[in-house]
C-alpha cells in the first residue's frame, strides 16, 4: 500500500472525509505552521542555518497534501512523475528548475 492509500484508508477508518476546498486550506495551514518554525528557529530569518523543523510537521503537511491529491482523484505517484520530468526538461534546456529560469 502507497502513501496516498494509506491515508486515504484513513480517512475513510475515522470518517475524516472533506471537500476539496477544506482540503486545499487544509494544506495551506499546516504549510503555515512549518514556515512559523521555521521564521521563529531562524529569529525571523537573522539565522537562517538555524532553521528547525518539527518531522511530525512535516508529516501533517505530507498527509494534507496526499489528502488533498486523494479528494481531487489526483494519482500523486503519478503526479510527481510527471513534475520531475518538468523539471528534468527546464533543467536541460535553461540550466535551472525554476520556471522562470
Amino acid at each position: 500500500m502507497d502513501a496516498q492509500d494509506r491515508v486515504s484508508a484513513f480517512v475513510d477508518e475515522y470518517g475524516l472525509e472533506a471537500d476539496l476546498a477544506y482540503r486545499v486550506l487544509d494544506l495551506e495551514s499546516e504549510v503555515g505552521e512549518v514556515a512559523k518554525e521555521v521564521t521563529t528557529s531562524t529569529g525571523y530569518g537573522s539565522a537562517p542555518e538555524a532553521a528547525e523543523i518539527a518531522t511530525d510537521e512535516v508529516g501533517d503537511c505530507l498527509f494534507a497534501l496526499l489528502a488533498l491529491a486523494d479528494a481531487a482523484d489526483v494519482d500523486a505517484e503519478e503526479a510527481l512523475a510527471v513534475a520531475l520530468a518538468k523539471y528534468e526538461e527546464r533543467i536541460e534546456t535553461t540550466g535551472g528548475a525554476g520556471s522562470g529560469e
